[in-house]
Order: C-alpha cells, then sequence, then structure tokens
C-alpha cells in the first residue's frame, strides 16, 4: 500500500511547492527579501506539506486495517478455501448448462420462474442423501448396513434391472444376507442387528412408491414409507442407483415387451402432489399384437424419451400438463436428468456388465458372489436387424432426448471406472476375477425361475 503512494506522494509535495512559490510571490515581491531568506522559507513550507502528506497516509493505512479487520470478514476479503470452493461449485453447476447442451432460452426459462430450483441441488435437498462426490472425495467412506445406510434402487422398464434386482437380494456376500421367501417375489433384506431395510427396490420392499416409479416419485416417498415401517425418529442416509441402456436397444425392448401383452397399468405417475392419469394408446385391455408403426404413432406411448424422463424432476416442466413449449419442456427434463445422474453415487451401462459390477464393488465395498453376465443376443438386438432404415431413423428421433443422455452416462460411467481403477493397487487381479469370493463357492439355492416369470429378455 505505501510503495503505491510513493509516486503519488513526491509528485503531490513538487506540486505544493510550486503552488506555494507561486501565491507567495506577489506578496513577497514589494520588500524584495534576501535569496537565503526565500529559500529558508520554500525548505520549511515543504516539510510542513511532507509531514501532512505522511500524516495522512498514516491515518489511511490505519483506517485500511480497522476495514480488512471489522468490516470485510462479512463481505468480500474473509472467503475461507471452503467458501471458495462452495462459491465456485455454485456458479459452475449454474453455468454448467451450456455444457449439457442447453439452449440459450434456458436462462429466459428462468427468468419467467418456470425454472425456480437447480435440478443439481434437488436430490441434495433430500434429508440425508449422498451423491457421488461425498462417496468418492470421503477416503473414509463406506456404506455402512449397521447403521442407517439405504440403497434406493431406481428401476427403469427394459434396463436389466430385473437381472440386477436379483444380484442386490441374492449375491451380495453380506454378513447377514436377504432372506427370501419362495411363495413370494420378495426378500427380507434387514440390517444384521435389527429388522431395518437397508434396501430399497422390487424385489426388497415391493414397489411401495409405485410400479416402476421414477426420480420424481422416488424422492418425495421413499423417506415416508420406510417411517410407516421402521417409526418417524430414524435418520437415514439414501444412495440412488439405476441402470442406463441404448435408447434404440431399450424402446425395442419395450415394444416387444408390449407387444406380447404388457401393460404397466398399476404404475401412478404420480407429481405435484397427485397421480396422473395418462391416456391409454389402445382401447382393450392391452396392445397386444401392437406394430411398431402403431407403437411409435401414439404421442401418449411413455416408451419415447422414457429414461430422460424417469430421471428429471417433472415438477421442473409442470409434470406430465406442462405448459412449456416441447423445447423448453425437453431441455430442461434434459439438463434435470443429467444433474440428477451425476449426483447419483453409482450407475451402470447395461452393455457394460464387469464394468458396472467392478464400479458398483469398490464404490459400496460390496462384493458379489458371481459374476455379471453380458446378455447381447437379445430380442431387441434380433428386432433391430429387421429395421428398415427409416424405422430407425423414427426411432432415433423420438428418442433424442435418451440418445443424448446415454452418450452423457457412457462418458461419466468410464471416468468414474478410471477413477476407481486408477487408485486400486488391486485393479488387474481384482477385474479378472470378479464373482470369485473364498468364502461363498456358489450362489444362493433359492431358485428365482421357479417362482419368477420374466417374459421379456432384458426387464
Amino acid at each position: 500500500m505505501m510503495s503505491k503512494r510513493v509516486p503519488e506522494k513526491d509528485g503531490t509535495t513538487r506540486a505544493a511547492a510550486r503552488t506555494s512559490h507561486s501565491d507567495l510571490a506577489p506578496l513577497l515581491a514589494p520588500d524584495v527579501p534576501s535569496p537565503s531568506c526565500a529559500m529558508t522559507d520554500s525548505r520549511s513550507a515543504r516539510r510542513s506539506s511532507l509531514r501532512n502528506i505522511v500524516g495522512i497516509c498514516l491515518l489511511l493505512a490505519l483506517a485500511g486495517m480497522l476495514y480488512l479487520g471489522y468490516f470485510c470478514p462479512d463481505h468480500v476479503c474473509a472467503l475461507s478455501t471452503r467458501d471458495s470452493k462452495e462459491s465456485t461449485r455454485f456458479s459452475e453447476s449454474l453455468l454448467s448448462s451450456n455444457a449439457l447442451g442447453l439452449g440459450s432460452n434456458l436462462f429466459e426459462v428462468e427468468r419467467n420462474n418456470f425454472f425456480p430450483v437447480h435440478p443439481a441441488f434437488k436430490l441434495q435437498s433430500i434429508q440425508g442423501s449422498l451423491g457421488y462426490d461425498d462417496i468418492f472425495l470421503n477416503d473414509t467412506f463406506q456404506f455402512d448396513i449397521n447403521a442407517h445406510d439405504v440403497m434406493v434402487f431406481l428401476h427403469i422398464q427394459k434396463t436389466g434391472g430385473t437381472l440386477f434386482g436379483k444380484h442386490l437380494v441374492r449375491d451380495l456376500d453380506l454378513q447377514k444376507p436377504c432372506s427370501c421367501q419362495r411363495r413370494r417375489k420378495r426378500c427380507f433384506c434387514f440390517r444384521p442387528n435389527r429388522s431395518e431395510n437397508w434396501l430399497f427396490s422390487r424385489y426388497s420392499t415391493g414397489w411401495k412408491c409405485g410400479l416402476h416409479a421414477d426420480w420424481t416419485e422416488l424422492t418425495g416417498c421413499v423417506d415416508s414409507e420406510l417411517n410407516k415401517i421402521e417409526g418417524d425418529n430414524v435418520k437415514r442416509r439414501y444412495f440412488y442407483i439405476t441402470i442406463i441402456r441404448n435408447p434404440v436397444a431399450r424402446y425395442l425392448s419395450e415394444f416387444r415387451h408390449v407387444q406380447r401383452g404388457a401393460t404397466w397399468r398399476g404404475a401412478r405417475h404420480w407429481c405435484g402432489g397427485a397421480p396422473t392419469n395418462i391416456p391409454q394408446c389402445y382401447s382393450g385391455p392391452n396392445w397386444k399384437g401392437v406394430t411398431l408403426e402403431q407403437f411409435m404413432a401414439c404421442p401418449y406411448n411413455l416408451a419415447s424419451n422414457r429414461q430422460t424422463r424417469m430421471l428429471a424432476d417433472l415438477s421442473l416442466v409442470g409434470c406430465y400438463n406442462s405448459s412449456l413449449s416441447s423445447i423448453d419442456r425437453d431441455q430442461l427434463m434434459l439438463a434435470s436428468a443429467k444433474h440428477n445422474l451425476k449426483y447419483m453415487p453409482f450407475f451402470m451401462l447395461t452393455e457394460y456388465q464387469k464394468v458396472g459390477q467392478y464400479s458398483f464393488e469398490e464404490t459400496f465395498g460390496m462384493r458379489f458372489a458371481v459374476a455379471f453376465e453380458q446378455h447381447n443376443a437379445t430380442l431387441s438386438a434380433a428386432t433391430m436387424a429387421t429395421l428398415t432404415p427409416e424405422q430407425l431413423d423414427a426411432i432415433r428421433r423420438l428418442n433424442k432426448l435418451d440418445l443424448e443422455l446415454y452418450e452423457y452416462a457412457t462418458n461419466l460411467a468410464f471416468q468414474r471406472f478410471r477413477r476407481l481403477r486408477d487408485r486400486d493397487p488391486y485393479f488387474v487381479q481384482r477385474f479378472q476375477h470378479l464373482g470369485e469370493l473364498p468364502s461363498r463357492q456358489s450362489v444362493t439355492e433359492f431358485n428365482w425361475d421357479s417362482v419368477i416369470e420374466d417374459t421379456t429378455d432384458i426387464d
């Protein structure tokens, strides 16, 4: 601070000296004093001016110190490292919409209050919910099955969720494995020391938040449903997980499933505090025998962009009766789905089972007693081989949001996989021997195929 004032002091002193000479000249001229008296008066004036300037500088320095010490911490100068990081993270979240492929009209939507809550923060606001950064950046983290940690599986249709759900309840190497019943499609997945659920999924708790509940339904339902079972005095930590599949393959798999008679009529589509009644694409009890052209032509068919819709916060777009334009609605849904997927501590890709298994085990510190199998020869693959170029283009247009979401998910999944791999000194051995545990030489004896009739290749 003092060094910056030096040029100013010198300049001010010289100016003051010049001013003294010019102002005093008319007064001194009549008496014509001697040269020695003039020089003495000039030196005295210069010293007086210097003293004044130094005094002012000292006062300014003291005032600055007082400001920095008492006032600035409440405004600008007291940004700690943590506060700076939080500020940067918040700014990056708000600015990341352009990186997610959003148009500039997103900010116009924000100004019109159609985007009151940034989608990156909705999931984080759930009581006790932890995200990927909370886990990966914490070297001491572990999924505590003995405490109050709960894994919530968001099961999107036709992504391989049925098989993965079975792995969760029958193949994990746990101190107290899930107890499965032959006559029910259900297992009790309780903690080792008490009858509390550590897993919220189809095969553990059932469809308590609705058939194939989406992100909007689950995040507003899970805690209250578990409170009904276990009491509301439990403070849980939630970990949301899901599976993403190639959109064209998933769409065709759903088409074949519906063609054989599936309806998912029990889905509630809860949003905005109430279930939504969506018009059916068929008049009878089901859509059995539907052609691909009929399947694609129905405007109410939720198969289109299903993954984006099920991972987005639908309250941002007015639920299923949005007043937004289709462009704005699609942009907001896609941005929300990407943010929520990024926040999730784990998700896997249907097409990369081994990568998914390794990532799950390293993320949660749990081991499967079997190796996940890759099912590439599916009915959807056979159907895809019969499509004309026009049909394939039409499917891609109907699922353009899911295609962008899948590209984003693929990059993110392998980025996470590489981070886990790079910090694992035993990666090569681990990856080559997934599912091989000395403590368990075989899978659970319970035969799922005898009690669960799946009519599709991948559910």
